[in-house]
């Protein structure tokens, strides 16, 4: 099972020099699945005929003299993806049996250059959450420290990575959701620059805040699947005709020239010391590397959680109206009319937290509330872009904490809402900018669960984070430190 822990960069050089095959790492891949997926829970739906088989044909295609970036490297992504075929559930029932009839953008760009898609990975039911424990099809572990949470929604991206149950893996992030469990469960995490990576296949959350990313081993694999997914999508409105750069060549050593911001807002009394001491040793390591740190406010942080709790929802009850027991999904064949088979089929279907944001934004898109919550909510969110534009007049980038503590156990903060709701506190604020953000491992709590640090930087500046990511990982001294499973 020893190629299952190779990182992309790693397995494309041994498939290159022809030491691997497409079919052998993914026998391998596979054979990690088998013997820690029970502890673990990171797929929803596991395709193994059909990877095996996809193996073969790429490994045929290598020898027939193609071969494509991620030619037979085993990946798996989020069940938020539209895959023609596999099942698409988004962690829900109401979805328990959905297969899409077409590809979304990002699977068709992996499979265009080779990639092996192994399966759809364990999620917060509709992205809804954080911590990955309002899956309808079981809750994705950490694999760091067993009966701890993955971190949400993107939970089971990350346990597979850094499990390795797949190379790599593709995430979704509307308020932290790829940053958060990439920084808990030890492994990169980016979320690009709205609009930089096609939203087109994504079933939406939020459509104005989702954005699709990569979590992977380390900094050089996640440019290689940025430099995959990257790039306009004339199916995807919101998608960005802009020239994508090669991310590889931002990975080089030294930050000098460079001015890195810190938050004081984002160091406060709620934050983990332990996550504290971490992080300014990661601004350490990039003011070593060359780099000027300078403080910087954000004043409309404290913000960010309300206006974000009403956003998100608003655009979800929006979203989530499709879903009503008719064109696809759960119907209830009992009902005696029409209105009782739309309210017991949604009611069978959805779990507690989509039905309790349905019914926020529900009331906040409402006549007589819409200008007192909606609208106003937008303009706060414009004021927070506002404060980042501010700060990139003083800096390349903004270093900081990812989540105010490290992992913690499943169902302790089951019954607190809030205290769930602020621990995205710290990420929010990137979505409601439409700024790129990532997560670098940056170091360990004293009970061994990983710390990442947070970076951030101005639109469509996704070199610059990568190139301070970069610098982070050789100082850091984590990279290839791996849970000790089995």
């Amino acid at each position: 099972m020893k190629h299952a822990a190779l990182t992309l960069c790693e397995a494309v050089s041994l498939l290159e020099q022809g030491d691997l095959t497409a079919v052998g790492l993914t026998e391998s891949v596979l054979a990690r699945i088998e013997a820690v997926e029970k502890r673990i829970h990171s797929f929803i739906t596991l395709d193994a005929e059909r990877a095996l088989a996809r193996a073969a044909e790429v490994d045929e295609q290598r020898r027939r003299g193609w071969a494509g970036r991620l030619c037979g490297l085993p990946v798996s992504v989020k069940d938020v993806l539209c895959t023609r075929t596999m099942r698409t559930t988004c962690g829900s029932r109401i979805l328990e049996n959905f297969t899409p009839p077409y590809d979304a953008t990002v699977i068709r760009k992996l499979e265009d250059e080779g990639a092996v898609i192994i399966g759809k990975l364990a999620m917060d039911e509709f992205a809804m959450g954080s911590t990955s424990e309002n899956c309808a099809f079981g809750v994705p572990e950490n694999p760091w420290l067993p009966g701890y949470v993955a971190g949400g929604s993107s939970g089971g991206s990350a346990s597979c990575v850094a499990a390795d149950e797949s190379l790599a893996t593709l995430g979704s992030d509307t308020g932290g959701s790829i940053r958060q469990p990439a920084s808990l469960c030890g492994v990169v995490g980016m979320k690009p620059t709205y609009g930089r990576v096609s939203r087109y296949g994504l079933v939406a959350f939020a459509s104005s805040l989702d954005q699709v990313g990569p979590l992977t081993r380390d900094v050089a694999d996640c440019a290689l699947m940025m430099n995959v997914i990257s790039g306009y999508d004339p199916a995807d409105s919101t998608s960005v005709n802009r020239e994508v750069p090669d991310y590889g060549a931002a990975l080089q050593d030294g930050m000098r020239g460079l001015r890195v911001c810190v938050p004081v807002e984002y160091f406060n009394d709620g934050l983990n010391p332990e996550v504290e001491r971490v992080v300014r040793s990661g601004i350490d390591m990039l003011a070593d590397a060359g780099a000027e740190i300078v403080e910087v406010s954000l004043p409309h942080t404290e913000y960010c959680v309300a206006v974000y709790y009403l956003i998100a929802p608003a655009e979800a009850s929006s979203n989530l109206a499709r879903y009503d027991g008719v064109r696809y999904g759960v119907r209830d064949m009992d009902a005696g009319s029409l209105l009782e088979m739309y309210s017991r089929s949604r009611s069978a279907g959805f779990g507690d937290e989509v039905k309790r944001r349905i019914l926020i934004g529900t009331y906040a898109l409402s006549a007589g509330y819409y200008d007192a919550y909606y609208k106003k909510a937008s303009q706060v969110r414009t004021l927070i872009r506002e404060d980042f534009d501010r700060a990139w007049q003083q800096c390349d980038l903004i270093a900081s904490p990812v989540c105010p503590t490290p992992a913690w156990r499943i169902g302790e903060k089951s019954d607190d809402l809030m205290a769930l709701y602020l621990s995205d506190i710290l990420t929010i604020s990137a979505n409601l900018a439409g700024i790129p953000a990532m997560s670098v491992p940056a170091g360990f709590s004293g009970s061994g669960l990983p710390i990442g640090m947070q970076l951030q930087a101005a639109h469509f500046n996704e070199e610059v984070l990568l190139r301070a990511a970069w610098n982070v990982e050789q100082r850091a001294g984590v990279r290839g430190r791996r849970p000790e499973l089995v």
